[in-house]
């Protein structure tokens, strides 16, 4: 954890991040859950919005249509360009078609208009560990420090 939160919100070396897929892999869903929910809401990581946009550049077409299909269900009817050119279910086709930047930008929105989003996306993101280790290095010591440390 001292190696990932030195490297700050900076890309973590290989090492670092295949240990970290290891233990992300091996820890309860829940737990990922919640430590991925406060780096999100953390104001040692970047926005939430822009963490999104990043994990979805990482991901394959499968997942980015699952990110895409969690983040247009929280919009809740609000209209964004993107919604309108792909559906608010979206194939894994469509779903390569859309940018880090407008997906940084839905879920933007997604937060303003449902706080929940944050909690959803969180299980969304512990169902897929893989994705997770391309955060930096704060996030991900912060989620790896939640996993240690449970709330009371």
């Amino acid at each position: 954890m001292q190696q990932l939160s030195n490297s700050g919100n900076e890309p973590v070396p290989h090492e670092a991040r295949e240990q970290f897929q290891q233990i992300a892999q091996s820890a309860p869903p829940e737990a990922l859950s919640q430590g991925l929910q406060d780096a999100f809401n953390s104001d040692q990581t970047p926005p939430f919005a822009q963490m999104v946009g990043q994990l979805f550049g990482h991901a394959n077409d499968q997942q980015k249509s699952g990110i895409l299909g969690t983040l247009l269900g929280g919009l809740g009817g609000a209209s964004h360009p993107v919604v309108q050119q792909i559906g608010t279910n979206p194939n894994p086709q469509q779903a390569a078609q859309v940018s880090p930047d407008q997906v940084q930008q839905i879920a933007q929105q997604a937060q303003q208009g449902n706080p929940g989003i944050v909690g959803q996306m969180s299980q969304f993101y512990a169902q897929h560990p893989v994705l997770v280790k391309s955060l930096g290095g704060m996030a991900m010591a912060l989620v790896l420090g939640r996993m240690h440390s449970p709330r009371r």
